[in-house]
C-alpha cells in the first residue's frame, strides 16, 4: 500500500483512536539474557511519554521493537486501534511511526538536504533527483525548525551538536504521528536543548505523540506527561508526570534508594602533579594555563564548543599543542602522541565512546586490555594469564556487568561500556586521569557508581581532570572549576563559592 494512504489512515485513526500506540505483552530474549518481559506501553496522542530506567532496562529494545527494527518473541503491537506486524523500519514509517536513535544514523561525506531526505528524494521528469527542489524543501524546514542551517553543507562538517539537530530535522520530515526521541540531548548545547523543547511543544498542539528517552531528571520532570519506568525488562510504573518526584522516579529505576549522588568524599590534595602553561592550539584555543595536584579533581566547564575537549586533547596528545608548555611533576615534557603521554601515567577517557572509545565488535576482555599489552609483554610474548586476572579483577571492583570477559562489548548497556573503558585507562597505572564526559549517556544508577569511583581514586592519589557539560556534577564532583568559553579560560571558582550561576556567568563571557 503507498506510503500516503497509509499515512493518511494512520492520521484518520489517530484522530478518533485513545492511543496512538499500545505495546501488550511484549517480550524479546536473547542468549541467556530477557531483555523485555511481558511488557506493556500505551501512547496518548498530543503527550509526551518519557521512558525512564537504567542502561539495560529494556527501553530502547521496546522503541526498537515499535519502530520495526526488531521483532519481539511474544506480544503485539497496535497502532491507532489497529495489530501491526511491523518487519522493518519503513513498515512503522509508513504506520506514522518514526524514531531518532541515540546514535547518529547519518552520512557524512553527503549534504544536509541528502541526508535528511536519503531515499526519498525528489525526482524531475527524467527520473533525477531535482536538486533545486531537494535544497528549497530542506529550506523550509529548516526555517520551520528555526535551524540556521545551509541546506547544501556536508555534513561531516558540523559539530556534532548539529548533526543531532539534522537527526532531529530529518525524524520530524517524516511528518509521523508518533515520534521516538532516544537520548536526543546527549551531544546539544542548552540553546539546542530549548529549541528541541519548542519544537515538542509544536508536535503536541498538531496532537502527535513524542515518547522521549533521557536519563536527565530535569527533562522529564520539564516536558513529559506521562512517565514509564523500566528495569530489568520489566516495566515496574507507569503514571501521569505529575505523580512522580525525583526520589520516588530514583527509587523504581534502582529498586533501591540513591542517597548520595555525588559521594564527593575527602582526599588529602598534595604537591602539584600537572602544569600547564599559555597552551594552544592553532585556531582552536589559546592561553590556556592552569595546575593540578594530586589527589585533586579539576572540573573543567563550558558550553559545548568552548575547547574543553580540544584542551584535553592537546594534553594527551591526541592533537599536539601548537604553542604552550606541559610539566609533569615540575618537567618540561613534550607529548607528542598518546604514547607519549601513557610514558609520563597520563590516561584519557574519550568523550565520544562508540567513536574513540570502543571497539565495538570486539570482546570486553580486548577493550580493557588493548593500551596495556605493550607493558605486559617479555621478549616478545604477552603474559595473557596476568592481563586476564587484572581485567577479571577491574571487572569484580567495578561491577562491570558482562555474561563473561569474552562478551562483544557493543552488546553491553551505555553504562557497562563505560565502566569497561575506565578499566581500560586504570589498567595503564596513571597518575594523572582526564575523563571527558565520563557519564554521559548513563543512567542514574551507574552514574552514582562512577562518582563513587572518581572520588576513590582521588582519595587514592590520582590527579583528575574530569570536563562535564552538566552543572550538578560539575558542581558536585569538583574541588575547583575550570570555566572556558570559546577557547579560552574565563575563570576559576572553588568548591566552596561555585555556584549554576556563577558558572554561566564565566562561560557566556
Amino acid at each position: 500500500m503507498p506510503t500516503a494512504i497509509l499515512k493518511e489512515r494512520s492520521s484518520r485513526n489517530a484522530a478518533t483512536a485513545e492511543y496512538l500506540v499500545e505495546a501488550k505483552g511484549i517480550t524479546k530474549r536473547y542468549p541467556g539474557v530477557v531483555a523485555l518481559d511481558g511488557v506493556n506501553l500505551r501512547i496518548r496522542p498530543g503527550s509526551v511519554h518519557a521512558l525512564m530506567g537504567e542502561n539495560g532496562a529494556g527501553k530502547s529494545t521496546l522503541m526498537k521493537i515499535i519502530s520495526g527494527v526488531i521483532r519481539p518473541d511474544e506480544g503485539e503491537i497496535i497502532v491507532a486501534g489497529e495489530p501491526r506486524r511491523f518487519h522493518s523500519p519503513r513498515d512503522a514509517t509508513d504506520a506514522g511511526i518514526a524514531m531518532i536513535h541515540q546514535e547518529l544514523n547519518l552520512v557524512p561525506h553527503m549534504t544536509i538536504a541528502e541526508n535528511i531526505w536519503i531515499g526519498r528524494e525528489p525526482l524531475n521528469r527524467f527520473g533525477l533527483v531535482d536538486h533545486g527542489q531537494l535544497f528549497r524543501q530542506t529550506h523550509a524546514l529548516l526555517k520551520r525548525l528555526n535551524l540556521d542551517l545551509d541546506p547544501e553543507r556536508q555534513l561531516g562538517t558540523l559539530t556534532v551538536a548539529n548533526q543531532q539537530m539534522v537527526e532531529i530535522a530529518k525524524a520530524v520530515s517524516y511528518d509521523s504521528d508518533v515520534l521516538i526521541m532516544d537520548e536526543p540531548t546527549s551531544a546539544i548545547t542548552d540553546k539546542e536543548v530549548d529549541r528541541l523543547f519548542e519544537i515538542i511543544a509544536q508536535l503536541k498542539s498538531e496532537n502527535k505523540a513524542i515518547v522521549y528517552i533521557t536519563h536527565k531528571m530535569n527533562e522529564v520532570f520539564t516536558i513529559a506527561d506521562d512517565i514509564s519506568v523500566f528495569r530489568d525488562g520489566k516495566q515496574v510504573g507507569s503514571d501521569r508526570a505529575s505523580a512522580f518526584d525525583q526520589n520516588k522516579l530514583i527509587s523504581l529505576m534502582v529498586g533501591r534508594e540513591l542517597t548520595h549522588m555525588f559521594p564527593k568524599g575527602h582526599a588529602d590534595i598534595g604537591e602539584v602533579v600537572l602544569s600547564v602553561r599559555d597552551l594552544a592550539l592553532d585556531g582552536v584555543f589559546k592561553g590556556v594555563s592552569f595546575d593540578l595536584r594530586r589527589g585533586e579533581i579539576l572540573g573543567i566547564a563550558g558550553l559545548i564548543g568552548a575547547g574543553r575537549t580540544d584542551v584535553a586533547e592537546a594534553i594527551f596528545g591526541v592533537t599536539p599543542a601548537t604553542a604552550g608548555e606541559i610539566r609533569i611533576d615540575g618537567i618540561p615534557v613534550t607529548v607528542s602522541s598518546p604514547k607519549t603521554a601513557m610514558d609520563h601515567g597520563l590516561a584519557l577517557l574519550t568523550e565520544d565512546r562508540k567513536a574513540s572509545g570502543l571497539f565495538l565488535m570486539h570482546s570486553v576482555l580486548e577493550n580493557m586490555q588493548i593500551a596495556s599489552v605493550r607493558t605486559h609483554t617479555t621478549t616478545g610474548f604477552v603474559k595473557q594469564g596476568a592481563l586476564n586476572d587484572l581485567c577479571t579483577k577491574l571487572r569484580d571492583t567495578l561491577r562491570i556487568k558482562t555474561p563473561t570477559l569474552n562478551e562483544t562489548i557493543g552488546n553491553l548497556s551505555g553504562g557497562n561500556q563505560q565502566k569497561a573503558l575506565i578499566a581500560r585507562c586504570l589498567m595503564t597505572n596513571p597518575r594523572i586521569l582526564i575523563l571527558d564526559e565520563p557519564t554521559r549517556g548513563i543512567d542514574v544508577g551507574a552514574k552514582a557508581e562512577i562518582h563513587r569511583l572518581i572520588s576513590d581514586l582521588a582519595a587514592r592519589g590520582l590527579a583528575i581532570i574530569m570536563i562535564s557539560s552538566e552543572m550538578p556534577e560539575i558542581l558536585g564532583m569538583s574541588d575547583r572549576i575550570m570555566v572556558m568559553h570559546e577557547g579560552h579560560v574565563s575563570g576559576f571558582l572553588d568548591r566552596a563559592e561555585a555556584t549554576q550561576e556563577k558558572i554561566m556567568h564565566l562561560a557566556a563571557l
